[in-house]
Formats: structure tokens, C-alpha cells, sequence
């Protein structure tokens, strides 16, 4: 099985600081660096460590920063399939506490610009059996129609609901797994209450609803609707939770493309996302080839 990622590669500015600055105050960042991101190529580097064949499609600038992407991007996936814009490459500014807490600003000019089924031979190379991962960096109809035609082709859809337009959803109904976060399942629901919001985004029609809960793992309402199943994440010192999300989904998608049952993807997600906080960086904290390997047995064992 294959994994086909739809998503945004940009250029990560990271900076470190003691704390978060009120409105209007001004810090100075302890460290500050680039790097490779993006939720999109984030999730591809992360399910082909897992072992899983990748395939990113994804949107650049024909600019410096693109081009420095696209050789990132090279280094990490044998099958990147990159439009190019005459718009500024994406990019994303991260900004993280003591704490390792974060907030991220993005600009996603080349993301808006793309549309995957029009611009590129994504709905023919989706295969019956594939899994088509998508977030929320594109335009809600344009990742609809991503995960219409990956249905329509007998493929599994992961949609990580992420980042939220309240304007224009996707059509949850089209995915087979739903990942979001606690807040973006408030956000989505109103709700407080993360078994209640997990009942709630199921009857938008998803079959598995994924809410990831931070260091005390995910919450998952199945096709069953048999009751919510809390799994726990290993217990880390988490130094940089920037990364961790993007990890998750990747190695979740990766899991699945292995033949994976859906609680055991999970579990190898939260091992592997666990792993990633205790590091700095989005992309850089994603583990590698052979630590992924480890978790993958340490799962199939479990």
C-alpha cells in the first residue's frame, strides 16, 4: 500500500524563548533557526520512516526558498511531486516557551494557489488499498475533492483536521480517520467535554475519530460507536511539542500502509510522537529510520 500526502513544504523560522511576550511586548529569542517544514512534508517524512512508500504532492514558489525546500524535501522522499508558483514559498514562524509549549504562524500562498486534482495526476496514481493523507493547509473544496477521489478509487482517507477554517471545512464525512487536537475539537464542537466532542465529530459522518490529548495520548471513538477507547503516551520529559502532531499523523498513516490494525497505528503514533517531544525542532524531532524501526517492533510485540 501506498501513501499519497497532500499538503504544504515551507521554510520553519523557529525561535526559543523564556516566555511567550504579551501584546505588544517585545523579547529577544534565546535561539532562533530554519528548517525544513510544513504539515504536509512533516507527515511524508514521518510515514516513510516508518517504512511506508510516500509519494508528497505539494506546492512551491519559484523563489530561493523554494528551491532550498525542494532539496530538503529530496533528501528525505524518493517521489515528491512539487507545483511551482510564481508566489512566494509557504513559510512558518514557531515560536516556543521554557515549557515547550508553541504557537505557529503561517503564510500559505502557494498552498492556497494549489489544487491537486486539477494541476497534478494525483486521481490517477491512487490505487484501491492506498491511503491518502490530507490536513488543513489547502482550500476546504480542493481537500475535498482530494478525498473524493481517493474514495472513489478505493483508497483510505486520513484527514488531520488541522489548521481550522471555520469558513470552509472539509466534509468530514469523506474521511475514514479524522485526527484534531483538543482544542481543535472545542473549536469544532464548543464542547469540553472530549468524549462528548468525539460523539459529536462522528455524526459529521467520519467512521474513527482520533482526538490526540497531548502527554496523556489519544482519545478514539471507532466505527462502532461502541464507546470512547483512551490510549496513554510513554511518559517523557518534553522539551519542544512543536513536531509532535505532524509525527503522529505520519506514523499513523505509515501504519496503516503496513497493514496495521487502526489501535496498533495509534499506538506506534503515540510512541514515536512521545519521542519527538523530548527533542527540538518540527521536522528535525521526527524520529529516524532505524528508531522507528525499534517502535515499530516494541508495537507489533505489545
Amino acid at each position: 500500500m501506498h501513501v499519497h500526502v497532500v499538503g504544504n513544504a515551507c521554510v520553519d523560522t523557529t525561535f526559543r524563548l523564556a516566555r511567550f511576550p504579551a501584546v505588544g511586548e517585545t523579547l529577544n529569542a534565546t535561539t532562533y533557526a530554519d528548517g525544513l517544514g510544513g504539515k504536509g512534508a512533516n507527515q511524508a517524512v514521518a510515514a516513510a520512516r516508518t517504512g511506508a512508500a510516500v509519494t508528497l504532492w505539494t506546492a512551491l514558489g519559484k523563489d530561493a526558498a523554494g528551491a532550498w525546500i525542494r532539496s530538503r524535501l529530496d533528501m528525505e522522499l524518493s517521489d515528491v511531486q512539487a507545483n511551482e508558483f510564481d508566489l512566494p514559498s509557504d513559510r512558518s514562524t514557531i515560536v516556543i516557551d521554557a515549557g515547550g509549549e508553541n504557537f505557529i504562524v503561517s503564510g500559505v500562498a502557494c498552498s492556497d494557489a494549489f489544487d491537486p486534482i486539477a494541476q497534478t495526476a494525483l486521481a490517477r496514481r491512487i490505487a484501491p488499498g492506498d491511503i491518502l493523507v490530507c490536513q488543513g493547509n489547502l482550500r476546504g473544496a480542493v481537500t475535498n475533492a482530494c478525498l473524493r477521489a481517493a474514495r472513489e478509487n478505493g483508497a483510505r482517507t486520513v484527514l488531520n483536521a488541522s489548521p481550522i477554517d471555520a469558513a470552509a471545512l472539509p466534509d468530514f464525512g469523506l474521511a475514514e480517520v479524522l485526527v484534531v487536537n483538543q482544542s481543535e475539537a472545542k473549536a469544532l464542537t464548543g464542547l469540553d467535554d472530549m468524549a462528548a466532542a468525539a460523539g459529536a465529530l462522528a455524526v459529521k459522518g467520519t467512521a474513527t475519530v482520533v482526538i490526540t490529548l497531548g502527554a496523556e495520548g489519544c482519545l478514539v471513538l471507532g466505527p462502532d460507536r461502541a464507546g470512547t477507547l483512551r490510549l496513554p503516551a510513554p511518559h517523557v520529559e518534553a522539551l519542544d511539542t512543536s513536531g509532535a502532531g505532524d509525527v503522529f499523523c505520519g506514523c499513523l498513516a505509515g501504519g496503516l500502509a503496513r497493514g496495521m490494525p487502526v489501535t496498533s497505528a495509534l499506538k506506534l503514533a503515540l510512541a514515536a510522537a512521545a519521542m519527538a517531544v523530548t527533542r527540538p525542532g518540527t521536522l528535525a524531532s521526527c524520529p529516524s529510520a532505524p528508531e522507528m524501526a525499534a517502535l515499530i517492533d516494541q508495537t507489533e510485540l505489545s
